[in-house]
């Protein structure tokens, strides 16, 4: 064995902690069920010599698609362990993605956790030539299933025993001839211009990276962390695999996807690492529940959050609060901040993280005002992961922090992020085209745009393919006015427009759930997101919104005219990666119709449109969309000083 490896990590864990340390927990029926580590490298070593007494091969790659499970990582390592290659699919992905990954990745076996994903699969088998077996997890409406392909991973670790009586050294043999400079995983990218692209990551680049993240935030072995997000991801691969078998601390699995923030709650985990969605999604739960509080609650809210923020700034500037302020956010913690965390499961949070995309500074603000530690990273997939993060006492709202150790950052005359470091990945599963363009000399082109600040902090402004000019020469990020509309609780997803455009339009998703309690309060009736997108009364409150935007940016970066889109963007209609990022270029050219109307004079147009569900049947919406014009900040701060008066009176 060569330097390290996850099953040689794997190995050194069971020696450390044996069966007196819980590795990984999950919930099932309300209970917690614990996996010792001694348990964990068992189940490991059975699967992984029951895949080769199956016709497993070194080099051979295994398809991963389900939930988050204990089974996910037992396979992952298993194929590692068996000098093979893993990879993971999305679990809301539709038949066609998921023929895609398979097929590209020449994966020979699947494992599949429930008869939903199994389904898939077997749908699709004429299309899979290479495949030999699908390995399911949950027996759970399979039992009339009598397809060849398939076997219950039970009985394949059941295999692996047969196969130790028979080789009894092989899978140490196996282990020790894993060496670091060896495929880890594929891990495919999200997406967002194309089909998605297989990253060959090393055991030496994504450990490289881990060891190096902990150099900035220090985890442990007492840590807790709860496992909610898509393993396909690398952000929850570095948390639930890389850094947990580097360090040593517990992974908890929800139930189900919809328990995740109830499981939260119960762990109270330590570590936390999100993309902006989930902090978003949070901070958005948290005002609609602030609405619909009793007086005596809003009062106390409205009150704190205002210190909360005001300390949150002390931070920001590197400031030491002055002695009034302490006495102050120390009532507001007592009155509502402890509460609030402990709700939220973050009451032992000490490392909270996130990345993949930009988070809105408001979003970021609001959690820092919660006493919650936030930090922004900056990473993506070909770099194992994670290339900056805030250095503890240097947090900022507008910056991605500084290089982690042993990575070096520079910024091209274009403005483009290009990075080296141990993590760079070897390049794209047959796609020698894309890898050249990516890698030039060791140095990874991002293709994201940025700068430095004159402490070194990195600044990420957008994807340097998505920048946009207006016509008269302004130059704007659309992500930046997007992330500030995200911040309010009635919207869940904006596309901003203008490139070569007079102004500034956005197309806008409410939030059904909270838009549609908003109405219900009010009495006003509607019946399904189409209805309710269409009422003139959502429009006025998304305008408040708006206008609340337009009041922190500069005149040009304004919102002119807005829609509210009849459905949500949806990674099933290939609008949205299956990481919930944008695809802006497929967005604009279907919604080429809608984006026209910003910039004409007509203030409602006919709609007709195709919905695609997950099964793939399709679906045609008919509406009429309204395009809404925004007042100047000096026409709506009147108007709304006329509505006070009149109200007054």
């Amino acid at each position: 064995m060569m330097g390290k490896t996850l099953p040689s990590l794997l190995v050194e864990n069971v020696k450390k902690f044996g069966n007196n340390k819980v590795a990984l927990r999950e919930k099932e029926f309300g209970i917690w069920q614990k996996v010792t580590w001694k348990e964990y490298l068992q189940h490991v070593k059975y699967f992984s010599l029951g895949l080769i007494h199956l016709g497993f091969e070194r080099g051979d790659k295994l398809a991963i698609i389900g939930d988050n499970r204990p089974e996910w990582v037992y396979a992952e390592l298993a194929v590692q362990c068996a000098g093979g290659i893993p990879l993971g699919i999305y679990q809301d992905s539709i038949l066609t993605e998921v023929a895609y990954v398979i097929n590209h990745s020449d994966a020979k076996f699947v494992v599949a956790e429930d008869q939903e994903q199994t389904d898939k699969i077997l749908h699709m088998k004429d299309q899979l030539p290479n495949l030999r077996k699908i390995i399911y997890t949950d027996p759970k409406g399979m039992r009339s299933y009598d397809d060849p392909l398939l076997i219950y991973f039970p009985e394949v670790e059941e295999l692996g025993r047969e196969m130790e009586k028979k080789h009894p050294d092989l899978f140490e043999k196996n282990v020790n001839q894993v060496t670091e400079n060896d495929v880890v995983l594929i891990a495919y990218t999200s997406g967002t211009t194309g089909f998605p692209k297989g990253s060959l990551l090393t055991h030496r680049g994504v450990l490289k990276m881990a060891e190096n993240l902990n150099k900035v935030d220090p985890k442990y072995e007492t840590d807790e962390f709860v496992s909610f997000l898509p393993l396909p991801w690398v952000g929850e691969q570095y948390m639930s695999v890389f850094g947990a078998l580097l360090t040593g601390y517990t992974i908890s699995f929800p139930e189900e996807p919809e328990t995740g923030t109830a499981d939260l709650y119960e762990i109270a985990p330590h570590v936390m690492f999100a993309p902006p969605r989930i902090w978003e999604g949070i901070s958005r739960s948290v005002m609609v529940k602030h609405l619909d509080a009793s007086f005596l609650k809003r009062s106390v809210y409205n009150f704190c959050l205002p210190i909360g923020y005001r300390w949150a700034d002390f931070k920001f500037e590197r400031k030491k609060p002055p002695w009034l302020w302490k006495i102050l956010y120390s009532i507001a913690y007592l009155c509502l901040f402890r509460a609030l965390r402990d709700r939220l499961g973050f009451p032992h949070i000490r490392s909270a993280m996130t990345g993949g995309a930009a988070l809105g500074p408001d979003v970021f603000r609001f959690f820092h005002a919660l006493g919650v530690n936030l930090k922004q990273i900056y990473g993506i997939t070909e770099l194992s992961g994670v290339a900056t993060m805030h250095p503890s006492g240097e947090i900022s709202v507008d910056t991605v922090g500084r290089p982690i150790p042993e990575t070096d950052i520079r910024i091209s005359p274009e403005g483009e992020i290009q990075v080296k470091t141990p993590g760079v990945f070897l390049g794209y599963h047959k796609n020698p085209e894309a890898t050249a363009k990516a890698v030039h000399e060791g140095w990874l082109y991002t293709g994201d745009a940025g700068y430095f600040t004159e402490d070194r902090h990195l600044v990420v402004i957008d994807r340097v393919s998505d920048l946009m000019t207006m016509s008269d020469g302004t130059k704007f990020s659309p992500m930046f006015i997007e992330n500030k509309l995200k911040f309010c609780p009635y919207i869940v997803e904006a596309v901003v427009v203008g490139h070569e455009r007079p102004y500034i339009g956005a197309i806008i998703c409410i939030d059904f759930k909270n838009v549609g309690k908003w109405a219900e309060d009010r009495r006003i009736g509607y019946t399904t997101y189409t209805d309710l997108a269409s009422k003139l009364e959502i429009y006025e409150l998304i305008e408040k919104e708006v206008f609340r935007v337009n009041r922190s940016l500069p005149k040009a970066a304004r919102i002119h005219k807005f829609v509210l889109l009849y459905k949500e963007l949806d990674a099933d209609d290939e609008e949205l990666t299956r990481t919930r990022k944008v695809r802006r270029g497929f967005v604009g050219e279907k919604y080429k119709k809608e984006i026209e109307a910003l910039y004409g004079q007509e203030e409602n147009i006919p709609i007709v449109s195709m919905i695609r569900y997950q099964d793939g049947r399709t679906a045609m919406i008919r509406t009429r969309l309204i395009v809404r014009t925004m007042k100047s900040l000096e026409e709506y701060e009147a108007m709304m000083k006329k509505r006070w008066w009149k109200f007054w009176e």
